[in-house]
């Protein structure tokens, strides 16, 4: 595939992964381009130092290059990568004894505060609802708030948060539905509409 580059939007993750396993540096360098800042906007998410966020995030591509040959290919990129840095990011709080007997990610504290932008607010009655939603959010468990981060703001289905979370798919959509449940309870308007539409746009 010559001069990827000039239909760079129109590149499926899929293509782009096939590329890479086969050796294209260029497929892999746009899938780079692609997922790096989104990546360490998660890792952000349980991590505070920034610079090791990034570090982690570079060994995964690393990685990625190293043993190209041996990735599976039918794989959810995105999901994929997320998970890495997971990962990765628990690998490193384990070295740092950050967590005492790390044996998996549940431990990782979820970091992301949800928070809807003043631009994206119409009037201050609903400005008001607003910052309400987003103190609800903030007061969930953080296994619930990281899933709701996953499946909105990153956009994944519930197949791929599961697959983020390392959870089955019937424990995160009910992860997933025990947040909506509690938010319903306490914030009577549509809530998931209102999620979906504003707190996920910034």
């Amino acid at each position: 595939m010559n001069n990827l580059r000039t239909n760079t939007e129109k590149l499926s993750d899929s293509i782009l992964w096939s590329q890479l396993r086969v050796g294209d540096e260029e497929a892999f360098s746009l899938l780079f381009e692609r997922y790096y800042s989104p990546l360490v906007n998660y890792g952000k998410t349980l991590m505070s130092e920034g610079d090791i966020v990034k570090d982690c995030v570079q060994d995964v591509f690393v990685d990625i290059w190293t043993y190209r040959s041996k990735l599976n290919e039918a794989i959810a990129v995105k999901a994929y990568l997320l998970s890495s840095v997971r990962k990765r990011i628990a690998r490193h709080h384990e070295r740092e004894h950050i967590f005492s007997k790390v044996k998996d990610v549940d431990s990782l504290e979820f970091l992301f505060d949800f928070s809807i932008e003043d631009r994206l607010i119409a009037d201050e009655i609903m400005a008001t609802k607003v910052g309400h939603l987003n103190r609800l959010i903030n007061d969930l468990p953080a296994r619930q708030k990281e899933a709701l981060y996953l499946r909105y703001h990153q956009g994944l289905p519930v197949e791929q948060v599961a697959e983020v979370l390392n959870m089955n798919y019937q424990s995160t959509k009910n992860l997933l539905h025990r947040a909506i449940l509690q938010l319903r309870k306490d914030f009577p308007i549509p809530i998931l509409t209102l999620f979906m539409e504003l707190s996920l746009n910034y």
